[in-house]
């Protein structure tokens, strides 16, 4: 099929691709459920190791290295990769959601982990130690003064992961899982390029989405701690030493 703006409007409002179980929503919850898990794994695995790594200020050499190892890697290898070893040990669960949730988990962890580590690294030791002197125990100087002053660079890794989780979910398509990536498999399949287009713009579109709500989310739970004071600080008259009355000039 010939690709055309008017096609492409014509595909959009059909009210056949937004029913049954290949319409418009259900593609949407799909690509949305798969990678709302991913995201929830990534955030389990690597929140605990980053705070804890972050902490000890132990080890984290080796696991940024890791995770930006695994950065490198392209998303297709990985999702391959997976899928091989998925197909060799457990065929029965190679395709769809399995191998699916395990490439995004993967690929949603080196995000949160780096960012986990440097932001609580960045809290400033001389708080952390005064905490200490205070008697704080060190899960209470983690949970409770480390974790929130670093959440705004955590949050900022979460963030990353989403879009990237998002944008991925999409190739899940090729072993047979659902989401907006069937439009464009199915479409690249059948020879029809609306179809095609149609997808790669609903993942867009969604991407954009996700990214302005991932945005609003962060300001709204970033605390603003010292953002206040600087700008009381700003907007204050400077006074250099005493000033002079006026009986004095």
């Amino acid at each position: 099929m010939t690709f055309s703006i008017g096609n492409l409007i014509h595909w959009f409002t059909n009210g056949q691709h937004w029913s049954g179980p290949d319409g418009i929503p259900i593609r949407i919850g799909q690509h949305l459920f798969i990678s709302a898990v991913a995201v929830a794994a990534a955030i389990l695995v690597a929140l605990p190791i980053g705070l804890v790594i972050g902490h000890r200020r132990r080890g984290e050499f080796l696991a940024v290295s890791v995770a930006n190892i695994g950065r490198a890697v392209p998303s297709f290898a990985v999702l391959v990769l997976v899928f091989a070893f998925m197909a060799r040990l457990a065929p029965g669960i190679a395709f769809g959601f399995g191998p699916g949730v395990i490439t995004l988990l993967l690929l949603g962890i080196p995000p949160i982990l780096t960012n986990t580590i440097v932001g609580v690294q960045n809290v400033d030791t001389d708080t952390v130690e005064a905490a200490r002197g205070m008697g704080m125990r060190e899960r209470d100087i983690l949970l409770r003064l480390e974790l929130p002053l670093a959440s705004g660079l955590i949050l900022g890794g979460i963030r990353t992961a989403v879009l990237q989780i998002v944008a991925t979910a999409t190739l899940i398509a090729l072993i047979g899982g659902g989401g907006l990536g069937r439009y464009i498999i199915d479409g690249n399949a059948q020879g029809d390029t609306t179809m095609t287009v149609a997808g790669a713009v609903l993942v867009a579109l969604l991407a954009i989405v996700t990214e302005l709500a991932m945005g609003y989310t962060q300001r709204l739970l970033t605390p603003r701690t010292s953002s206040t004071a600087k700008k009381r600080a700003r907007h204050q008259p400077r006074e250099f030493g005493p000033q002079p009355r006026l009986g004095d000039i």
